[in-house]
């Protein structure tokens, strides 16, 4: 129901009743800077609805740090936080919505049910390093991790609320005198040195939030917040219930020095050895012949009764058989949590700075038994600046890559070395560059601005044939030798790929906009996904004739196609993949395989009868669309990755920090992975990377530093 009405002079006298287009429902918790509305979109997604008290709305330094807190909460969206689906910073009352994470918070856990016990206590250590890993990896540092700003979801804790947090990009600056945190929780350099505050403090904040949830305490107890803040930066933690196998490692986080406390990944590492009954290994196949669900209830901690506090009454109880039959979902806050300390203001604001990464150098690796050594090359043009990730095709055992200021270039994939390369000349743009494509014997390349197709000759990089595509606005496919091009009147145009000249143009009856796909079989599909039905057609493009349509259930993706077979993902509303469809188009039959888990953001790939998805939190499942069978499952924790690629019996992808995996498609057991390759300037952080490319006994990657690299597909556990 609508949240009621104040009455009164306070301040929110007067509610709002809609956030944009929202209507708030029902309130879920309060806080010094707002409140927290349970909310619907209007496909009936669950949403957490922030919104500013009306007083901060008038401030406007108080926008601009809300403005900020928006920007960090977009930045990290993924598997250990809430995606943020809709904001308004500038509304008469600012807000942002996110989705709704049905879980209580640590400090509610603790207050009702007290410390937990160490396994538990041992999990939520590593989901909350897994969690800062990917923070930092974004190029944000939180500032403000407390219990109240840790979720307890079924898939793991989840870090909420970004208002003190700063991304990379950031105009806003620390003012000087003013802190904001919880003080214990903060590290001694947010007392000392504001303005310094990196990563490292998020370590010192995390192990106090794990002292608390193994004693009910943080490690620096007063009354006074000015008392807490001297025996933060003075005195040495109280560890007193800290389980005796975490006591060195909490005791590492809480060090007064930055530079003395693990990193994330560091975390992690350690806690693989705490407990030989604890595994925090980045992958856990799940087998065919175990029941997914039993297993993770089995795993689940029974909730105990109150334990002096009350229950929780923002939100009514889950009945028990809507609880069994839950998926996973992504989870949002139930409550802000933003405190002033010592003198409240606009606060302080941090980033994770520049890297100490030095800029990679192409260099030799260790020579394989193949006789193949390891290269990475920063590609770029002569004279020209290039920045953004390389895009890169395989053919005629060349290498040909794309990169914003590099039109393209070719390089040798046995060395790195650089054949040719061309500077594109095109101008500074938002414009994402995507891979070159052979067709027609010639490397089609679209320029940095996309206004331009240039057909190149792979041999030489000289130009054979160029055309203005600014109208078509992206609206470009290659389907065989033939180019698609349509406009915004739904008119395609078909060139053709050798010679760039017009074989037909017309519109195709009943498509609008066609956006067209290709998988190799010489056929363009179009895609048209509707509420509850998908329309289906394919086109051949030698011609512009529709070959056949058809319409069927679900709301459908097209994620592969070969020998008369179309292979689709169904999602549901709140965008998790539910199940693979398997279409075989002669006999018009239709085959559908539920997955087990549904699979949020899931990327696809097809290989023979099998299907892989990787979802975006990190979840790895094959699926044998012939024998209906779930072949494996994975937990990969590798968040946001690129699409996966198979090669032979090896699946590959891409972390967004730059590491290549290398997955046996047999087993779902990790086979290896390189190193990070983070980079050091704000152009290193993406939140997307292409995939990795195999070819001839090869796999070549590129990272969010720059850099192309190539290793060798035989031993991944070498790299």
């Amino acid at each position: 129901m609508p949240p009621q009405r104040s009455t009164g002079t306070d301040p929110e006298a007067e509610r709002p009743r809609y956030a944009g287009q929202y209507l708030l429902e029902a309130e879920l918790g309060s806080g010094g800077m707002g409140i927290v509305h349970l909310a619907r979109s209007a496909s009936g997604l669950r949403l957490a609805v922030k919104v500013v008290h009306a007083g901060f709305a008038q401030d406007p330094e108080f926008r601009g740090r809300f403005r900020q807190e928006i920007a960090a909460a977009r930045r990290v969206s993924g598997a250990f936080t809430a995606p943020v689906v809709d904001a308004d910073p500038e509304a008469e009352h600012p807000w942002m919505a996110t989705l709704f994470i049905p879980g209580p918070t640590l400090a509610e856990h603790v207050k009702r049910n007290g410390a937990m016990p160490p396994a538990r206590l041992r999990h939520l250590m590593a989901g909350l390093a897994e969690a800062l890993r990917d923070i930092h990896r974004a190029g944000v540092v939180h500032r403000d991790l407390k219990p109240s700003n840790v979720l307890l979801a079924d898939d793991g804790p989840k870090v909420i609320d970004f208002g003190i947090s700063r991304p990379s990009d950031s105009e806003l600056r620390t003012e000087t005198g003013k802190l904001i945190g919880t003080p214990p929780f903060m590290a001694p350099e947010q007392f000392r040195r504001p303005r310094e505050v990196g990563p490292a403090a998020d370590v010192f904040a995390l192990g106090s939030v794990i002292v608390h949830a193994a004693t009910g305490s943080g490690p620096f107890d007063s009354d006074s917040p000015y008392l807490v803040a001297y025996q933060v930066v003075h005195d040495e933690p109280d560890l007193t219930g800290v389980p005796e196998d975490l006591v060195d490692l909490v005791a590492r986080c809480l060090a007064k020095e930055p530079e003395d406390r693990p990193t994330p990944d560091e975390l992690m590492t350690a806690l693989r050895s705490v407990s030989a009954s604890y595994d925090t290994q980045a992958f856990i196949p799940e087998q065919r012949t175990r029941n997914v669900e039993s297993v993770r209830s089995g795993q689940r901690e029974a909730a105990p009764g109150p334990k002096g506090g009350r229950p929780r009454q923002d939100v009514p109880p889950e009945p028990e058989s809507k609880k069994a039959s839950r998926t996973q979902r992504w989870r949002l806050p139930a409550a802000i949590s933003t405190v002033a300390v010592l003198a409240a203001a606009i606060g302080a604001l941090a980033f994770l700075g520049d890297s100490d990464t030095p800029a990679p150098e192409k260099h030799d690796g260790k020579q394989t038994k193949s006789g193949f050594q390891p290269w990475d090359i920063n590609l770029s043009a002569p004279g020209a600046r290039a920045d953004g990730l390389p895009q890169c095709t395989y053919g005629s055992r060349t290498l040909y890559c794309v990169r914003p200021g590099v039109l393209a270039a070719a390089i040798d994939p046995t060395d790195g070395k650089v054949l040719w390369s061309r500077s594109d000349t095109g101008g500074a743009s938002t414009y994402s560059t995507p891979a070159p494509v052979l067709s027609g014997g010639l490397l089609q390349v679209v320029s940095r601005n996309g206004k331009r197709l240039t057909a190149l000759d792979p041999a030489t990089g000289s130009t054979r044939w160029s055309r203005d595509i600014a109208r078509y606005e992206g609206r470009v496919a290659h389907v065989g030798d033939v180019v698609l091009l349509t406009g915004r009147d739904s008119e395609v145009i078909a060139l053709d790929a050798p010679t760039g000249k017009e074989k037909w143009r017309h519109a195709i009856p009943g498509l609008n906009l066609p956006q067209f796909l290709s998988y190799g079989d010489g056929v363009a599909y179009v895609v048209t996904a509707n509420p509850g039905e998908t329309r289906v057609a394919a086109v051949d493009p030698e011609t512009g004739a529709m070959i056949w349509q058809r319409y069927m259930d679900g709301v459908l993706s097209l994620v592969g196609a070969h020998d008369g077979t179309l292979w689709f993902t169904s999602t549901t509303i709140d965008q998790y993949t539910d199940s693979v469809v398997r279409y075989d188009v002669a006999n018009r039959k239709t085959h559908r395989i539920a997955l087990r888990v549904p699979q949020p953001q899931a990327q696809v790939v097809v290989q023979g009868n099998a299907v892989y998805l990787l979802g975006g939190d990190g979840s790895l499942v094959a699926v044998d669309t012939k024998t209906s069978d779930q072949l494996w499952r994975a937990e990969t924790s590798v968040s946001r990755a690129s699409a996966p690629v198979v090669a032979g019996q090896r699946l590959y992808f891409t972390g967004v920090d730059g590491r290549l995996l290398s997955v046996d498609t047999a087993r779902g057991t990790l086979l290896g992975q390189t190193k990070a390759r983070l980079g050091n300037d704000r152009g290193s952080r993406v939140s997307t990377i292409p995939a990795p490319l195999p070819a001839n006994g090869k796999v070549y990657s590129t990272a969010p530093d720059g850099s192309l690299f190539a290793v060798d597909t035989r031993d991944p556990s070498a790299w």
